[in-house]
């Protein structure tokens, strides 16, 4: 339905409120993933559409990532999240990205998908973990889709549009924006409704933008320290499993693959200057967090990570296998295990952050929240305002029932990151805990705005200044809340003016 939907509003507007008013509803979902572009063009200078400016694209991406976040089921591990960004910013900075601002989601799906739009949107399920199965693999994918935002193939494709393609452009876009929250089906039901010759055009522009992006992505692989090679070995796997499963990954009905595409990444891997990689111990701890997440049979689970960590072989997978059997015990409820498993990791490495978050999750689900507290203390002096370490501190404060001071802290810490959707609804909850209802009504206020529900923003400010005026609020609290409703009510009148 919403496709058919978003089809309708596209094509009956001209070009002009497309542009102003469409595309922030829309066009954020396409053509960055699909590349709708021209087949060929010279490498990025300061001008590549004269349609769609990099301001334009930065406004267009925040709304999709909006209309994700409303949509689709995100997961808040900060050790996932804090690992994706950290890796993304280290391919980014030896990329062609001109406009650093990058946002970043994490889908709580097992099947295999990633995605960026427009505007340095990042998007990935937590299907790539499992299917990744090297830090090199992953980062291939992130390397290929930040080639897609550094290219402009949105801006790049919004001008071919103009062209001609306005309702196969729609409609394209709308397919995507289902695609993206992992209802691929639809999405493909969409896309086969565009009549056939615009079909085989628009999928030549996909063609050339997905060669376009696997190569820069490789150099940019092998500049940022990354073994370019594990492109075309995740290629190649993951056409094994579209040629024996009912249905392909997700990640194959927005970037389709073949032979030739794999071919060409190996051919190219072997033209990098030869040079040694090591495995990322890092990667394979975020890994075995994914599995430990989606599996069902617990203990399973346990006795499968004990196999593997009996048959290890060397240092590395040893500590990767120790690692998994730790958090299957966690996952089981058998925390004494668990603690007893990570204690040698611990021993050898006390200050891995996510060694650290670990005890500490272990520690809560014994029900020991003050020895967790006193644990992440000492590792918050070393890395104060770390994210993983606050929001397991955080953690460790609720499970203590000092609601109070986590709301507090959760509140100094939301500063650091304004735009994570995620810690205002949990600060939301929080202070609701803590009795501070006028706070509650103002970081619900802050979660709305990061998903465009504007209008509710407004409603949970209009609440908050109430209770302030009630309650004889100091003056400049007061003007500060009637100056946040006056911002919002710019906003609302700006998309529907």
């Amino acid at each position: 339905m919403v496709i058919w939907v978003l089809v309708t509003i596209v094509q009956t507007l001209m070009m002009q409120r497309l542009l102003r008013h469409s595309l922030l509803l829309v066009l954020p979902a396409l053509l960055s993933l699909q590349g709708q572009a021209q087949p060929s063009l010279p490498s990025l200078g300061d001008r590549i559409s004269g349609t769609v400016s990099m301001d334009q694209e930065y406004e267009m991406g925040q709304q999709f990532l909006s209309q994700i976040r409303r949509s689709a089921p995100t997961i808040p591990d900060a050790l996932l999240n804090d690992y994706l960004e950290n890796v993304t910013y280290k391919l980014a900075s030896r990329s062609q990205l001109q406009d650093h601002r990058l946002s970043f989601i994490v889908i709580d799906s097992e099947e295999l998908n990633a995605f960026a739009a427009p505007g340095g949107i990042i998007g990935v399920n937590t299907g790539l973990f499992l299917n990744a199965q090297s830090e090199a693999e992953f980062a291939s994918v992130m390397a290929h889709e930040i080639a897609h935002v550094s290219q402009r193939h949105f801006a790049r494709g919004v001008d071919q549009a103009q062209a001609g393609r306005i309702p196969q452009l729609a409609t394209l876009l709308a397919s995507v924006l289902v695609m993206a929250t992992s209802q691929a089906d639809h999405g493909i039901a969409a896309i086969t409704a565009v009549q056939g010759n615009a079909v085989e055009n628009q999928l030549r522009f996909s063609r050339n933008h997905e060669a376009e992006a696997d190569r820069i992505g490789q150099d940019n692989m092998f500049n940022s320290g990354f073994d370019p090679a594990a492109m075309g070995m995740l290629f190649e796997r993951l056409i094994g499993l579209n040629r024996f499963g009912r249905r392909p990954p997700e990640f194959l009905l927005s970037h389709p693959l073949t032979e030739s595409r794999v071919a060409d990444a190996r051919g190219r891997a072997i033209r990098y200057r030869q040079r040694e990689y090591g495995n990322n111990l890092e990667y394979q701890i975020m890994r075995a967090r994914v599995v430990a997440h989606y599996a069902t049979n617990k203990q399973a689970m346990v006795q499968e990570y004990q196999r593997l960590l009996d048959e290890s072989t060397s240092e590395f997978t040893r500590d990767a296998n120790r690692y998994g059997l730790s958090v299957a015990y966690w996952e089981n409820k058998q925390f004494a295990q668990a603690s007893a498993t990570l204690a040698p990791l611990l021993a050898k490495d006390p200050n891995r952050i996510s060694y650290v978050v670990t005890q500490a999750e272990i520690y809560i689900g014994q029900n020991e929240a003050g020895q967790a507290l006193n644990f992440l203390r000492r590792h918050l002096d070393i890395n104060p305002n770390n994210h993983p370490l606050t929001m397991s501190y955080l953690d460790a404060l609720v499970e203590a029932r000092a609601y109070s001071e986590a709301a507090e802290v959760m509140e100094r810490h939301s500063q650091t990151r304004p735009g994570d959707h995620n810690l205002w609804y949990q600060l939301a909850d929080i202070w609701g805990q803590a009795g501070n209802i006028s706070k509650v009504h103002q970081a619900r206020a802050e979660y709305f705005l990061l998903i465009y529900d504007f209008r509710s923003a407004r409603e949970q400010l209009r609440f908050a200044l109430r209770i302030e005026s009630e309650n004889g609020a100091a003056p400049a609290e007061e003007a500060r809340l009637r100056q946040k409703i006056r911002d919002v009510e710019e906003m609302v009148e700006k998309l529907s003016g």
